[in-house]
């Protein structure tokens, strides 16, 4: 295994070096899975998950891509307030997990094997919080949003590299997926895996 990564390894720095033929650069599809990191705001929580993604090639240096990725349940304390006087009632253990799906253009100069791009998709992020075990009439969440109202549109522009060899690569990518629940929440994101385009 070892031996394999290496040879990959070297394959990768050679190509970067020297560029990868124009042929393998106007592939029309490519798709990939990844690695997924979400740091959510609101619950202050680093969610960690797997996706998956596919692109058509629609211009010279466009591809439209569709993706989804799941982020597995992280546990937190949640805040209860009183509704009477705003302080906090209690704190509760939660758990939160986070689906997304997203859509829109990757702009990406082709030829070479080493690629920067852009992206900006919009689609939808669907939190799942375990259930609410306080029996208290008077205290409400303060993650109430959140628990009302789990499928949110989503906007993410964010920005990468892709390096390959031939058909087979890596893509790194980063960028800011921001959902709208009472207002806008900011949330950094990164992403991590091997593509194909053919």
């Amino acid at each position: 295994m070892r031996k394999f990564a290496f040879v990959f390894l070297l394959l990768l720095l050679i190509s970067l070096l020297l560029g990868a033929s124009p042929l393998f650069a106007q592939k029309r599809v490519e798709a990939g899975v990844f690695l997924d990191y979400l740091s959510v705001s609101q619950t202050n929580t680093s969610n960690f998950g797997l996706g998956a993604r596919f692109g058509y090639r629609v211009h010279h240096d466009v591809m439209l891509e569709g993706e989804v990725a799941y982020d597995y349940g992280i546990n937190f304390e949640e805040a209860y307030r009183n509704i009477a006087n705003g302080n906090i009632a209690a704190l509760e253990r939660t758990s939160v997990g986070v689906t997304q799906g997203l859509v829109g253009p990757k702009l990406q100069p082709s030829g070479g094997g080493f690629r920067p791009f852009v992206t900006l998709k919009g689609g939808v992020m669907d939190f799942r919080l375990s259930p609410g075990l306080l029996p208290i009439s008077n205290a409400v969440s303060t993650l109430l949003g959140l628990r009302t109202s789990s499928l949110n549109a989503a906007i993410y522009p964010g920005a990468g590299v892709e390096a390959a060899i031939g058909p087979v690569g890596l893509r790194f990518e980063a960028g800011d997926e921001i959902y709208f629940n009472n207002g806008a929440h900011n949330n950094f994101r990164l992403t991590f895996g091997p593509i194909v385009r053919f």
